[in-house]
């Protein structure tokens, strides 16, 4: 196995989670942060922003592992070929002692239901690596993204200082809300969007209702009948938390959290009560 650059080991050493069960999710948020430096040096983000819960991680301090990196173009592009940044990628990672592959997924039935919203436009990606054994990493990118979105410029400061677009947070959280009200997983309730709900609303952020109804439109007009108002949105909200098994949200999200404890109030009441808490745009 090859030695690890110093900045990389030096990126593992300062989370303390490293030497503990569950470090080699450390090993993931390090590479996620090269990839992002890869991509930033290979001019990615003149076409392309990042969005959902790497995004709130690395950037917002969410205190819940995400283990994808999800990427929306700025416009349409059906040409888009994330294979011209590969080099990037490889590259940078190289540079701090990490060898990988980047291989193209099949979008398949089981791929459609991993993911958020998985449209023939959605580019998929592994990259495997090795550090301290084999990681992979998935790689989303929506080629034909909706638009009434906005991003910002925010800085990373590890491996190297540099500026990532990224979606502003009342479109994040429009996006969130838009996995909570339409990701499909069959019978499993996906805990880490009401986790990340819960963060929004702890921050006091401000939903961009415009963006939610763009995104939703996507979906069919069985499940998406028209515009929501704030006021119907609360109520399908409402709907969407008596119809949740809360038991199930709470230990699939478990083992992604850092602190447990924060898991047990969770309870329809509790919910009920955020959905009073809610601030739009």
């Amino acid at each position: 196995m090859a030695e690890l650059n110093p900045i990389i080991q030096q990126m593992l050493n300062d989370r303390t989670e490293a030497n503990q069960p569950g470090g080699k999710r450390v090993i993931h948020e390090v590479l996620q942060q090269i990839i992002l430096a890869g991509l930033y040096r290979g001019g990615f983000f003149d076409k392309a922003a990042f969005y959902g819960g790497t995004c709130l991680r690395l950037f917002y301090d969410l205190q819940r592992f995400s283990e994808d990196l999800d990427f929306s173009l700025l416009a349409p592009d059906q040409n888009f070929d994330l294979t011209r940044y590969f080099d990037a990628i490889l590259t940078e990672l190289s540079a701090y002692g990490c060898e990988a592959e980047i291989k193209k997924r099949e979008k398949t039935r089981q791929t459609a239901i991993e993911s958020a919203f998985l449209k023939s436009d959605t580019a998929l990606y592994n990259l495997e690596a090795e550090v301290q054994g084999k990681v992979t990493l998935k790689i989303e990118v929506d080629t034909n993204p909706p638009g009434g979105f906005s991003v910002e410029p925010l800085a990373l400061l590890e491996p190297f200082t540099f500026l990532v677009s990224c979606y502003v947070l009342p479109d994040l959280y429009a996006g969130k809300m838009n996995a909570l009200f339409y990701r499909q997983w069959q019978s499993r309730v996906k805990g880490r969007d009401w986790y990340d709900f819960i963060w929004y609303v702890r921050r006091n952020i401000a939903l961009n209702l415009e963006h939610f109804n763009i995104r939703a439109g996507e979906q069919s007009l069985e499940l998406f009948p028209g515009p929501f108002t704030q006021d119907t949105f609360l109520l399908a909200l409402q709907e969407k938390i008596e119809s949740t098994d809360l038991v199930a949200a709470r230990e699939e999200v478990r083992p992604f959290v850092r602190n447990s404890l924060e898991l047990e109030v969770w309870s329809k009441d509790f919910f009920m009560q955020l959905v009073d808490k809610i601030r739009f745009l």
